[in-house]
């Protein structure tokens, strides 16, 4: 057994569009550059764990990287398919099997919302003919009823937007790299009310790499590792209210991302007071807004203090979504839970650049939430 895993290295490829590379051919750009990294080659790597939505499996990358026979195993988890992965490449090493294992994960998505079928969801078709698989219906719902319920306002969701594109253009994996004003982020043509075009992050294109190790394999190469102090994974319990499910509880049931960030708090022995950097899944503004509470880092109505204030922002007393999250980033499903596992590790070796949080973070934290209602945290420590 080994009781500390390390990511000893990581390589990412630039979100958003990229004509000349498939998704597979950008997974593989992220883990020669997170090998180079680590200081290690391909044939190093003993055990592998990867996925991606829509550009095939993430085994046939050993066609380009390299026939060495090693177990590379495909991850499907919708957006939690990176943090999956993660959680599969550190329970190997955990289990002390290996000493060094590779989670990856990339995507290619075409231009335009995502379109998933009921069927594939293990829903009636009635659900897709209300048009409720267009997910930007689903969440504009859920956090009509969240501002209903909380008192939070139209500008908190312009503040977390505004605040997105401000941190992506200083992020050189970011899509979208300009700074867009709150006046025209409010004023933009709406999508789903109350939810603008600049609310929303859109399916896009990239790859991310990390290698972990054991703490032996660590020191034994001298690398320069940031410790996983704790995984978890949660799927929806019963009376929550998640994506692509027909029909809303009247009992205020549990959450899947409170469940997975409790378990990931008390496997670390830490607090969310402890935590001086996070990555929040934020497909949309009210998404990060919702994020904030569930993972128990505010109460419920309080986001709109916290956004007012800039408590959220890079300088304040806690940053959230650094590199700009989805919304600057995008989401190619495969990777993206990997990105913010990717920027926390750069935040906490503070080679971060621009984007570089100013008191030098010890503890990151991130969350990715998928459908139908999963939800991995992933806590790292320097």
């Amino acid at each position: 057994m080994s009781d500390n895993v390390y990511i000893i290295g990581a390589g990412i490829h630039p979100f958003g569009r990229t004509e000349e590379r498939s998704g597979r051919e950008q997974g593989v750009f992220a883990v020669r550059q997170a090998l180079q990294d680590a200081g290690l080659d391909w044939p190093d790597i003993e055990c592998a764990y990867g996925g991606s939505a829509a550009a095939g499996s993430a085994d046939i990358m050993v066609n380009e990287l390299g026939l060495t026979s090693l177990p590379f195993t495909n991850v499907a988890n919708g957006c939690a398919t990176g943090g999956s992965a993660l959680v599969s490449a550190q329970q190997a090493i955990a289990s002390g099997m290996y000493d060094l294992a590779l989670a990856v994960g990339f995507d290619k998505h075409p231009r335009g919302a995502f379109n998933a079928k009921p069927s594939d969801y293990g829903l009636p078709e009635w659900y897709g003919q209300t048009g409720m698989m267009l997910t930007t219906q689903f969440f504009a719902l859920k956090i009509q009823r969240y501002m209903q319920l909380h008192g939070i306002s139209r500008e908190a969701l312009g503040r977390v937007a505004e605040k997105a594109f401000r941190n992506g253009a200083k992020t050189p994996h970011a899509w979208r790299r300009s700074e867009i004003d709150l006046d025209t982020i409010m004023n933009a043509p709406m999508i789903n009310d109350p939810l603008t075009k600049y609310m929303f992050c859109a399916p896009a294109e990239g790859g991310v790499a990390l290698i972990l190790a054991s703490e032996k394999k660590m020191k034994e190469l001298g690398a320069d590792g940031v410790k996983i102090a704790n995984i978890a994974v949660r799927t929806r319990p019963p009376d929550s209210f998640e994506v692509f499910q027909a029909g809303v509880s009247v009992k205020d049931g549990g959450k899947p991302t409170i469940l997975a960030s409790q378990a990931a708090f008390e496997g670390a022995g830490i607090g969310p007071e402890d935590i001086e950097v996070a990555q929040l899944q934020d497909t949309e503004s009210g998404a990060e807004i919702m994020h904030m509470a569930e993972n128990g880092f505010c109460k419920d109505g309080d986001q709109e203090q916290w956004l007012s204030e800039g408590w959220s922002e890079i300088g304040g007393k806690m940053p959230i979504n650094t590199d700009g999250g989805c919304i600057a980033c995008g989401e190619p499903i495969g990777a993206s839970g990997l990105r913010q596992v990717y920027e926390n590790v750069e935040q906490l070796r503070g080679r971060a650049g621009e984007r570089q949080v100013p008191t030098m973070p010890k503890t990151g934290y991130s969350h990715v939430y998928g459908a139908p209602g999963l939800s991995a945290v992933a806590i790292l420590q320097r």
